[in-house]
C-alpha cells in the first residue's frame, strides 16, 4: 500500500520548492555578486568626492 500523505503539505511543500526555483533563477538571471555591489558602491562614493571637490568656496 502507498504512505498516506497530506495533501495540504504536499501542495505548500511543493509551492514552495516551485517558489525557490523561481528565485534561483531570478538571482543567476539578474543578480549581482557581492563585488559587483561593492565596485559600483565605490565607484559612485568616488564619483561623489571628486564632485565635491571642484566645488568653489564663496
Amino acid at each position: 500500500m502507498a504512505e498516506i500523505v497530506n495533501l495540504r503539505l504536499a501542495k505548500k511543500q511543493a509551492a514552495r520548492k516551485a517558489a525557490r526555483a523561481k528565485a534561483d533563477e531570478n538571482a543567476a538571471r539578474f543578480g549581482r555578486t557581492k563585488a559587483e555591489r561593492d565596485l559600483r558602491a565605490a565607484q559612485t562614493d568616488k564619483a561623489a568626492r571628486d564632485h565635491d571637490a571642484h566645488k568653489r568656496d564663496p
